[in-house]
């Protein structure tokens, strides 16, 4: 199972990366300006309009699948790289995993990062949490990670 997973990420990577190309592109352009132009010959008949639905369904349904493997990955190897750069520096280590938070405590933090950055964008998550008067704090010092986060490769 493991070799066919490693198969598919290979086939997807391989895939996403000749389909961004812009000679595919004209390709795909091409293929449209042909199909349009045997309209006429064809008398837009309902078989002519099914050939470019159905294969245009086709592609964009398994392109979806092949894009998200891409995205995905490429979405985990930037996120450890982040961390290895949080753990690395000088930066506050309790920043890993807040990936994985959901969307109102991601938005949460946000706005309470960018509050101590124009206060002069020394202060630490420590003191953010402290400076935090309204709603329930959502930054807590847990270790290496936020309170709520889920644990990330690193904390294991």
């Amino acid at each position: 199972m493991a070799e066919l997973r490693h198969i598919f990420s290979r086939f997807a990577a391989i895939v996403s990366e000749w389909t961004g190309k812009p000679a595919v592109f004209i390709l795909a352009l091409l293929s449209v300006i042909v199909w349009g132009t045997t309209g006429p010959i064809f008398d837009y008949s309902e078989n002519w309009q099914l050939v470019i639905n159905t294969g245009t369904t086709i592609v964009t349904f398994l392109m979806v699948f092949l894009l998200q493997n891409s995205q995905t990955r490429d979405t985990r190897a930037i996120q450890a790289k982040l961390n290895e750069l949080i753990l690395t520096s000088a930066a506050e280590n309790r920043f890993i995993g807040i990936e994985n938070l959901d969307e109102e405590d991601l938005k949460h933090l946000d706005r309470l990062v960018a509050k101590a950055a124009k206060r002069g964008g020394n202060k630490s998550a420590r003191s953010i949490e402290e400076d935090e008067t309204v709603g329930k704090p959502r930054v807590k010092q847990k270790g290496r990670r936020i309170a709520g986060a889920a644990p990330s490769d690193v904390d294991q």
